[in-house]
């Protein structure tokens, strides 16, 4: 059921590779919820994913943008502005990359020069981002940004390796940040922190199967899925959350608060 929430709203959603992404899953909903918007993505990134079949599915355009170059995202905020016919209202950035995890680099192994692009995709993408639009005034009053991190900023997972503390500084930026352009332009940036999900970033990485399941038996609520992680970002453009700036949203079924739960703990009880 859509309710209109986005409707004559216009947006950036950044990150869509296929149908498992939460971005995907973000811009099906704002397009069922009456937003106009563009997609967008690094070169390398659309030329492996799916990206078009989204756009005609949401009749949207598709602008290439590496994100992590000033230009370029000058470019994007330009452009969109241009096709959407007027300032942007909300923003998705859904943009995470570990070339340690990919190779399997262990985290006190890592690779530094890997490490520090991480770094630059992953977590200040967000900031020449959020710099970028307020340089050009690109975000309407009480517009809203949303970026998507996980729980591994606060506590150790050891197969999240380098991106854990990459994540910690994207939710540092999206406070600090938050503050700025709060204060100047009442604009708010959020991030949520999702449930481990079945993305294709998300199953790349190594032991994932298992933590999905061990997530899924702690979660009173069990692991919150893609869908409703769109629906969550969702509420998060809307003018319902006009005064949320700055947080850190736990959307995970409740693991985040929860200590133990007897289905895992049973798992372990004496033959």
């Amino acid at each position: 059921m859509a309710y209109n929430l986005l409707k004559g709203k216009r947006g950036i959603i950044s990150g869509a590779l296929d149908e498992n992404s939460i971005a995907w899953k973000v811009a099906e909903k704002a397009h069922e919820e009456g937003a106009t918007f563009v997609l967008t993505n690094a070169p390398i990134a659309m030329r492996m994913g799916e990206i078009k079949q989204l756009a005609e599915k949401t009749n949207s355009q598709i602008i290439p943008a590496d994100a992590t170059s000033v230009p370029e995202l000058t470019n994007l905020f330009s452009q969109s502005q241009e096709i959407l016919g007027g300032k942007i209202d909300f923003v998705l950035h859904s943009i995470g990359m570990s070339v340690n995890i990919r190779k399997n680099i262990a985290y006190t192994e890592s690779n530094y020069d890997y490490f520090m692009k991480g770094i630059d995709v992953s977590a200040l993408s967000l900031h020449k981002m959020l710099s970028v639009a307020k340089k050009m005034d690109a975000i309407n009053e009480y517009g809203s940004v949303v970026a998507l991190t996980y729980m591994a900023a606060q506590r150790t997972y050891p197969f999240y390796t380098d991106m854990a503390d990459i994540k910690a500084m994207l939710e540092s930026i999206a406070r600090s940040f938050g503050y700025h352009y709060g204060k100047d332009k009442k604009v708010r940036i959020n991030t949520v922190s999702q449930s481990p999900t079945k993305t294709t970033a998300g199953t790349g990485i190594k032991g994932f199967g298992e933590f999905y399941k061990f997530a899924d038996s702690v979660a009173p609520l069990g692991n919150a899925s893609a869908e409703s992680c769109a629906d969550y970002c969702i509420t998060l453009f809307s003018d319902l959350t006009r005064m949320v700036t700055m947080q850190n949203l736990f959307h995970d079924g409740g693991y985040s608060s929860t200590g133990a739960s007897m289905e895992a703990i049973l798992k372990f009880k004496d033959e």
